[in-house]
């Protein structure tokens, strides 16, 4: 059976998934964060960690609704709407990385990041569910989970799962440049890099299937549908964590399934709640969210590039500090104390931008990327 509902659910599950990114990408203090909110050093899986996955999944989702405007075809008309939208959300990644462009080192501009893999594994996991039966999907998926599985054992060093011994720094480095490669890790190493971006291509196209459940599901039985097809997602996971471990660098083939299982589970809760049980009071905050995610994605970034970069403020022992710092010392730090600072200044963002996205809401200004 066909099920044309249109889902709030998603919208508030996007909405969530954009507030958390704000949250995470904002503390007061990079030294004073919750556990919780940092991402593991190596191996593992935080909170924060499921943040990405969980983007891109619901990009997956979205997918398969979209599509149906082109009878779900490889065709001109798809070929160019993909094309134009993963250009432009690839721009707008690279703009961000070199603000402020006049006075950015070009020979050491990182290419790649956040914006970029939702672009590339956007564009390309677009191109492959229009263009493969979705019979053969979830046998594709696998395909490219274990292709990467096997270009990180096989060509490796010695430990191919290490910061230094894996090889997406070789075949990033030799693509891009080392100098082009993130520095954050203390090396050359990009955790949104090109051979990386592979597996990401296949968290889509799970959630492009789970996008295809909804629709075939009727809307009764969507929620428990989601949910065992996630546990069986999780389950595989950690199984294959026993021997791939599960990395968010990396993102390795056990992490794709681990994270994809959960939010296909987290999908399968809030569809129930709010869809099936009709507890929607609450959802308004996370829907304006959700209705321009990557604008106001985008924005956030620019305004916290903006606040430490231009503006700053001379203290009274003459010490010069950006925006950022002065807003967090001064009207978090002083009583919150280090931690709960740190927190409260991530949250003023989310407020800020809440009433960004709400003005837009009220407008009716959804601002397509």
């Amino acid at each position: 059976m066909t099920n044309s509902q249109r889902y709030l659910a998603l919208d508030v599950f996007r909405g969530i998934t954009i507030a958390s990114m704000i949250t995470v990408n904002n503390p007061g203090s990079w030294a004073h964060i919750y556990a919780p909110l940092r991402h593991s050093e190596w191996h593992g899986c935080t909170p924060t960690d499921l943040v990405f996955p969980f983007f891109l999944f619901i990009v997956g989702v979205s997918m398969f609704f979209s599509f149906s405007k082109y009878n779900s075809t490889l065709n001109k008309e798809s070929l160019i709407k993909i094309g134009k939208r993963t250009l432009l959300i690839f721009a707008i990644g690279l703009f961000l990385n070199s603000f402020p462009q006049w006075s950015a080192d070009y020979s050491k501009l990182r290419i790649l990041g956040v914006l970029q893999r939702i672009a590339l594994a956007y564009g390309i996991g677009s191109l492959v569910v229009l263009a493969v039966p979705r019979k053969y999907l979830l046998y594709t998926a696998g395909s490219i989970l274990l292709l990467y599985w096997g270009i990180l054992y096989f060509f490796g060093g010695a430990d191919p799962y290490s910061l230094t011994g894996n090889v997406t720094i070789a075949v990033d480095g030799a693509i891009l440049g080392i100098t082009h490669l993130y520095k954050g890790f203390g090396i050359p190493f990009d955790p949104e890099g090109l051979l990386s971006t592979i597996p990401a291509i296949g968290t889509v196209i799970l959630g492009y299937l789970a996008g295809g459940l909804i629709r075939q599901t009727e809307k009764s039985d969507v929620p428990l549908k989601l949910m065992l097809f996630g546990a069986l997602g999780v389950a595989a996971g950690l199984v294959w964590s026993l021997l791939l471990p599960i990395n968010k660098p990396l993102w390795t083939s056990s992490y794709v399934l681990y994270t994809a299982g959960l939010a296909s589970v987290m999908l399968g809760i809030l569809i129930w709640i709010i869809d099936i049980k009709g507890f929607t009071k609450w959802t308004s905050f996370f829907v304006v969210f959700g209705m321009n995610p990557l604008f106001i994605f985008a924005l956030a970034g620019l305004w916290a590039k903006s606040f430490s970069r231009f503006i700053k403020i001379t203290e009274a022992d003459g010490t010069i500090i950006s925006g950022n710092s002065w807003t967090y010392k001064h009207l978090f730090l002083s009583w919150a104390g280090e931690l709960n600072g740190s927190l409260l200044f991530a949250l003023s963002h989310i407020v800020v931008f809440w009433l960004i996205c709400l003005f837009l809401y009220k407008k009716k200004i959804f601002i397509k990327v």
